[in-house]
């Protein structure tokens, strides 16, 4: 704890109690509920069954959910590749160079992912590049999104590292692509193991962008919540939001556990 005297850490806990845990841990404590409940007439849904995971596993949002994963891993891989090779060669620009990147990364994050979903429709509705209507643009969405998380994720983790590594490497005649794969990278992987863990995360969860962008045969799990909780079934939209959450946090406490072993090398 950051705070050293018996009352700043009684009161540091009263907030986290009264503020963030309500806040953050609440709503959440809520859908997992609703995904179990048979009714919802006063301030808490009530009742108890288990019947809404039987749609949320099976049929259509097991395909959405095997959609997403798919789409979050491609996206994940291909931003990583972009971003961390972007800001491995914004970090040898000069600094007018490097803001030109550091801008040209941040904008799609910078306005909203609607407007990058209109922009990625209507460049990509016409030859030579006719993607509408196929899971590539769905894919290319998600992609464009997260890369910015990736390139700064990168970015930070090489201005924190010790040029001495590289330069004695150099000293001792390695090869520009030597030091690169065996010494820059391998000191980069848990960032990097972070900044893929961050963005499979945020392609999970896309919404707004992949609303405007998904074929009928490629609909990712927040468009099936989305459809149903639009159509009324609150209930089972929780059970999938539920199956949603799980599975993501699955999988970045398995990219955690690569990132611990990666921080011992």
């Amino acid at each position: 704890m950051l705070v050293h005297s018996r009352g700043g850490r009684w009161a540091t806990w009263t907030v986290f109690f009264l503020l963030f845990l309500p806040l953050f841990a609440l709503p959440l404590l809520v859908v997992v509920a609703a995904s179990f409940a048979t009714n919802w007439s006063g301030a808490f849904p009530s009742g108890f069954t288990t019947g809404h995971y039987d749609a949320a596993t099976t049929g259509d949002s097991l395909q959405a959910l095997t959609t997403s994963l798919v789409t979050a891993l491609t996206a994940s891989v291909l931003a990583l590749t972009v971003g961390a090779w972007a800001a491995l060669a914004a970090a040898s620009l000069k600094k007018r160079g490097k803001q030109a990147m550091d801008a040209l990364f941040v904008l799609p994050v910078a306005v909203p992912s609607v407007v990058v979903g209109l922009a990625i429709l209507v460049a990509f509705s016409k030859p030579p590049f006719l993607l509408n209507g196929t899971r590539w643009i769905v894919i290319l969405a998600h992609t464009v999104l997260v890369t910015a998380f990736a390139y700064q994720s990168v970015s930070a983790a090489i201005l924190r590292l010790d040029p001495m590594y590289e330069q004695a490497a150099a000293s001792l005649g390695a090869r520009p692509s030597y030091v690169l794969w065996r010494v820059r990278l391998p000191l980069l992987l848990p960032s990097l193991n972070a900044a893929a863990g961050l963005c499979f995360a945020l392609s999970m969860g896309e919404l707004s962008a992949t609303m405007m962008l998904y074929p009928p045969d490629w609909t990712p799990l927040p468009v099936q919540i989305f459809a149903a909780t639009d159509r009324g079934s609150l209930f089972t939209g929780a059970a999938v939001a539920v199956v949603l959450m799980g599975t993501t946090l699955l999988v970045l406490l398995a990219v955690s556990r690569i990132r611990t072993k990666a921080s011992y090398r």
